[in-house]
Order: structure tokens, then sequence, then C-alpha cells
């Protein structure tokens, strides 16, 4: 029986999602709160999430045996198995021939940033800047649009042969005291996300340009290879 999990997680306390021989990661622990109940399985993230990168909507399938119908009790069950850091938020029965990766339409990634200094409660969740030129970014964030070849916008030594991606919206917002990055895409190259907002956060602070910006885009100039730090980027949805 394929079931499909959505889940959230607190990244700060593993070395990323895909399993590990450390047995740190989001994966070890979800299968080892499967053991404890029997079941052995394989589980198919919709995607990789590196350390310190959050979720609230991150994506799983595995095969369960059947007589496991009553799902809302194995969220409970599950759960009881789980660290507090990692919940089930539901599963559900899907056809057998899903996919969480491959069939996934559109990944929303957020990441938040705040001019009000951080404190020992909220530091690993959000990521602090001294001043943010809201306009600009909001105007900058938009050259993401569209179909490009994200070379110059993914981690070094990656092993992604095919770099480009289609963007298909961004925007950028205030919640409160908190200042929010919203990307929707297909996928996403490693460090991608973090890269763009750390580029848009040098536009902010008026050491690159829009142009800049354009010109990294259409890999004519390498202006910024620093991503913005991990504690703020969320994997928030995925869609099919």
């Amino acid at each position: 029986m394929n079931i499909k999990f959505v889940i959230s997680y607190d990244g700060s306390s593993y070395q990323g999602s895909q399993k590990q021989p450390n047995g740190q990661t989001i994966e070890n622990k979800l299968l080892k709160a499967f053991k404890r109940i029997n079941i052995d399985t394989k589980i198919i993230l919709s995607g990789r999430t590196d350390k310190d990168v959050h979720a609230t909507g991150q994506v799983f399938n595995c095969i369960i045996p059947s007589f496991w119908q009553d799902l809302d009790k194995l969220k409970v069950v599950l759960n009881r198995n789980l660290p507090s850091s990692i919940k089930i938020r539901y599963a559900r029965k899907v056809n057998d021939d899903f996919h969480s990766r491959f069939h996934a339409k559109k990944r929303v990634y957020r990441y938040l940033i705040t001019t009000k200094e951080t404190n020992p409660f909220n530091d690993k969740y959000i990521t602090y800047v001294q001043t943010i030129n809201e306009d600009l970014v909001k105007e900058a964030i938009k050259e993401f649009i569209g179909t490009f070849d994200f070379k110059y916008f993914h981690k070094v030594g990656s092993d992604k042969d095919i770099t480009v991606r289609e963007v298909f919206d961004t925007c950028f917002y205030k919640y409160k005291d908190i200042y929010v990055f919203k990307f929707i895409a297909n996928s996403y190259l490693r460090s991608q996300i973090r890269l763009m907002v750390g580029f848009l956060l040098k536009i902010s602070e008026g050491k690159l340009s829009i142009d800049d910006l354009r010109a990294q885009l259409l890999m004519k100039k390498h202006s910024s290879k620093f991503p913005a730090v991990a504690n703020g980027l969320y994997l928030a949805k995925v869609t099919y």
C-alpha cells in the first residue's frame, strides 16, 4: 500500500534530509520510527533539504503493509516514535505508481529574515539583517521569474548536469517583524534559493544592482557566489 506523508521538521538538529551513515538525518529518523512498529520500507522524499534547512510541508511516500488501514492511528503511532523536532502532519493512500519526487509539479520555499535582533528562542529559525530595502528587493526578486540556466546559482560540485530550471513566481513581503522571500518553481538546484536570497540581500545593501542580477542570470558575469545562511530557509509546500 503506497502512502503519501506530509511532514514538518526543525532542520537545525540534523545533517540534512537524506539518509547518511551517521544516522543524524530526517530520513534516518523516519526509517527508525517505521522499524519500531515493524515496518521495513524505503522512503522517497519529494526533494532534499540541507543541514539547518527546515520544512513545514515536506512530502515523502513509502510502501506499508495493507493491514494499516487506519492512517490516522498510524500518524499518531509514528509521531510517538519520532523526535519532537519531526512531526507527521497527515498521511493518505495514493496510487501505486505515485512518486513524491518525480510527480511533483511545484515546490514552494520561503526564506525568513528580520531586522529585529534575534534571541536564543528564534535564532535557529530566522536570519537577522541590519536593514532591508523593501521596495528594491520587491523589484529585484521578480527578475528570477522565468526559465533560466541557473549554473551561477547552484553549489559548486553539485552532481547536476542540467542546470536549467523554471521559476513560476516570486514575491517579497512583510508579516509583522518578519520579511518573507517566496519562490515557486518546478524544482531547484542545490543551494539555489540561498544563493538567490544572498544576491538579493547584496542588492538591498547597495553592493550589487539589478543589472548585475540580470547579467548573472544570463551567465554574462558571476558577481556573487555567497549563499544566505541556511537557518532562514523552509520547504513550505509541494503540489502534484
